[in-house]
């Protein structure tokens, strides 16, 4: 019917909207408005196209939208990147399940066909597992150091290869007597590898991981639209694909790493020096009462958040801070590195949930040139993303790595719990500079009491 493809039309038209509002945190809001609006389109479309259980779309929507609705009230900014692992990997079972309908249901099938079933059913499961195993690793359910099996390389190899033979017997001979057990054989050792890609990646490069696993399950949507021969569902789900993957190369840049030494490297492990060992010097620490009397003095303040400042939920705090010294006549602005947190943007929505003004969030590239000239850069529980190791150790893991270079600003406050090396275990010399002092502690309490000193000056 015209009429439906002309909804299908209207559906990609703002899905893409959508994803160019996203863009921005400005239109960030309006963008999500804008494709959940399009994918409700796509959906009733369908629905009133005919030929499908008008009940069992309902009762669908129904608890997805539920589950949605409660995830996005009650989670915790912190369990974010954890949320949308686990949000990857219920769109990749989502497209292997209807690869898996469809195989069981339309066994009159063409090769082109059988193909899109193949690679849906591959890519779907091997995101669904893939995101799982990320999702333990956020959540510390499964060690957040690299785990391998010995031979691993083999042994992936090795199933891949029968999954790729898998999938063009179910090609070639879809309605044969081989077509069953080579889609049990796809789906199984998809699944398994999803396991083993994930599992000897380690925790620092989890938000190229989570990207990359969006992109799969975009990849696998997008071929699950060409098995129903659903327009829609193609351009949503390549659009999800392509943005992923842009969004993996560009964190790869950011890291200075390819992604098959992020994939097979193993790097990134949380399990390092329970100290920082490597890292020669006096290490020198201040209070929040002394650390107030620098920053009272300061016309030029950088402040990169990192992961502590999520579990810590110093977000609010630290907006306050900022306004503070605002008020006191200083310039800040927040440099976000590309991978600081667990998860693409993490640290963008923290701040947008503390309505700091998109305007004072930097790039490396816009700071970095004029660090010098910053009074005091304040690190709020990043660590390996300021790590001059970086560029200056190139025996480093971390060497070559983009980096926000504050070890080059006159004076820099570190808000740490304690001397453990960043997620990546490698130790960080930043925090034995000179022009370094720490401030152990909560980094919500340590802020809170310089917002307190600031006040209490001002009150005085």
């Amino acid at each position: 019917m015209a009429w439906v493809e002309l909804a299908y039309v209207l559906a990609a038209i703002l899905f893409i909207l959508g994803l160019k509002g996203l863009g921005r945190a400005t239109t960030a809001r309006r963008g999500n408005l804008l494709s959940a609006s399009g994918m409700l389109v796509a959906v009733v479309a369908t629905l009133l196209r005919g030929g499908i259980d008008p009940l069992w779309v309902g009762v669908g929507l129904l608890v997805g939208a539920t589950v949605g609705l409660i995830a996005a009230r009650t989670v915790q900014m912190t369990g974010m990147p954890e949320m949308v692992a686990l949000f990857n990997g219920s769109g990749g079972i989502a497209s292997f399940f209807v690869a898996w309908a469809e195989f069981h249901g339309d066994p009159a099938r063409d090769v082109g066909t059988a193909a899109a079933i193949a690679a849906a059913s591959i890519i779907g499961a091997l995101a669904g597992s893939g995101s799982v195993i990320a999702w333990g690793k956020l959540a510390g359910r499964v060690p957040g150091r690299p785990i391998r099996l010995p031979a691993q390389s083999w042994i992936t190899g090795a199933l891949a290869a029968i999954a790729l033979a898998a999938a063009v017997t179910l090609a070639l001979a879809p309605d044969g007597a081989l077509g069953g057990p080579a889609f049990v054989v796809a789906a199984l050792i998809a699944l398994a590898l999803g396991v083993l890609l994930v599992l000897p990646i380690g925790g620092a490069d989890m938000p190229i991981v989570i990207s990359l696993l969006n992109a799969y399950s975009g990849l696998a949507a997008a071929m699950a639209g060409f098995v129903l021969g659903n327009s829609a569902l193609v351009v949503a789900g390549s659009l999800v694909g392509a943005s992923g993957f842009i969004l993996t190369n560009i964190m790869c840049k950011a890291m200075n790493r390819s992604l098959a030494n992020v994939l097979f490297g193993g790097f990134g492990g949380e399990d390092g020096p329970g100290a920082a060992a490597g890292a020669t010097g006096d290490v020198r620490s201040l209070t929040p009462e002394d650390a107030y009397f620098v920053l009272e003095a300061a016309s030029d303040v950088v402040v990169v958040p990192g992961y502590g400042m999520a579990v810590a939920q110093a977000q609010h705090a630290v907006r306050e801070l900022a306004d503070e010294l605002d008020a006191n006549g200083a310039e800040v602005r927040y440099a976000i590195h590309p991978v600081a947190g667990r998860m693409p943007g993490h640290m963008n929505v923290l701040l947008a949930e503390a309505n700091v003004p998109y305007e004072q969030l930097v790039e490396p590239g816009d700071v970095n040139p004029t660090m010098e000239t910053v009074d005091v850069a304040i690190v709020i529980g990043a660590n390996d993303v300021v790590n001059p190791a970086a560029k200056e150790d190139s025996g480093s893991p971390l060497y070559g790595m983009p980096i926000l270079e504050v070890h080059r600003a006159r004076t820099v406050f570190v808000l740490k719990r304690s001397m453990n090396p960043g997620f990546s275990g490698v130790d960080n010399g930043l925090f034995v500079r000179e022009n370094t002092r720490m401030l152990f502690g909560d980094a919500k309490e340590t802020v809170q009491a310089l917002v307190t000193e600031f006040k209490e000056a001002r009150e005085g």
